[in-house]
């Protein structure tokens, strides 16, 4: 008479209550782990998408400072050109040694050496100051 008392104690669910909440329990399992992996795969996507933007950035900035490196030495060589030229020039007794083309020419070398420099280190600048492209504007990108 026990086993038959609890049977009625337990609340009675209808038949088509019962199979309805089993055919949603999978779906709602379901929908949660699709949400779920969404959220995963958009950190996993972003995470990347900032990785690969700061390696890039990384390599830009490499590069531009060896390109900034080999221009300072032909602006030292320049200048040592410069200093020769005028040292054996004073040595030949010139006079006005400024105004001669051969000084001048080296002189304008170095200006353009000089602003080659300027123009690269402003990059370097700007390729410091870049930021990873957000997700909203990297998809309109590509739809472009």
């Amino acid at each position: 008479m026990a086993n038959h008392e609890k049977e009625h104690d337990q609340p009675t669910v209808e038949a088509g209550a019962k199979s309805t909440d089993y055919d949603q329990q999978p779906t709602e399992q379901h929908d949660r782990f699709k949400e779920t992996t969404d959220k995963i795969w958009g950190s996993t996507k972003h995470a990347w998408n900032s990785a690969a933007f700061k390696a890039n950035q990384y390599k830009k900035l490499v590069q531009k400072k060896i390109d900034l490196s080999a221009l300072h030495k032909k602006i030292n060589a320049a200048h040592a050109d410069l200093g020769k030229l005028i040292d054996d020039l004073r040595e030949d007794g010139k006079k006005n040694i400024m105004n001669l083309a051969e000084v001048r020419e080296i002189l304008v070398r170095l200006d353009e050496l000089k602003a080659e420099a300027a123009t690269l280190e402003e990059e370097a600048e700007q390729i410091r100051a870049d930021v990873p492209p957000q997700e909203g504007r990297s998809e309109e990108g590509k739809a472009e």
